[in-house]
């Protein structure tokens, strides 16, 4: 199985173990809201997201894959805690490999829809702007942080 697939296999099945061994000991992962994250803040912040959620749904389509690289089109369904309301993320990852594994790994979405989806109608009126953004990378952030304290604990 290629690691792409074992990856999102894995993040089907919630196993987060898995899907941190899928990345290289010197990975970079970002997305919109997770902007900068080594190999330990990934793994964390994939520990952290599936340990917290309760009812998370994920399909995923590899597009394409080779030694090198390779992108992905995946969709969440899940009940974003803070606020309780319904989420549908449609997200397109992009990858560089190295030895097998995830060496870089960038996810892509639409901040705004999913701020509308999430935050309801202060995403709906302020999604698109820095603002919320910030807000919401900040807030993310913490919620890392926090976490890997009580890790380490």
């Amino acid at each position: 199985m290629s690691v792409l697939h074992r990856f999102y296999t894995a993040f089907a099945q919630r196993d987060w173990t898995t899907m941190g061994a899928c990345y290289h000991p010197d990975a970079r992962f970002s997305d919109p809201v997770f902007t900068d994250l080594d190999a330990a803040g990934v793994q964390a912040m994939w520990r952290m997201l599936l340990t917290s959620g309760t009812d998370l749904r994920i399909t995923f389509r590899v597009l394409e894959e080779s030694a090198t690289g390779g992108r992905v089109r995946w969709e969440a369904w899940y009940t974003f805690s803070r606020t309780k309301r319904p989420v549908h993320n449609v997200i397109t990852a992009e990858f560089t490999l190295k030895d097998g594994l995830i060496l870089v790994h960038r996810d892509r979405f639409d901040l705004w829809r999913w701020s509308r989806q999430a935050l309801g109608l202060p995403g709906l009126l302020l999604g698109w702007s820095p603002i919320i953004a910030t807000k919401v990378r900040s807030t993310a952030a913490q919620a890392l942080a926090k976490h890997r304290e009580q890790r380490s604990a």
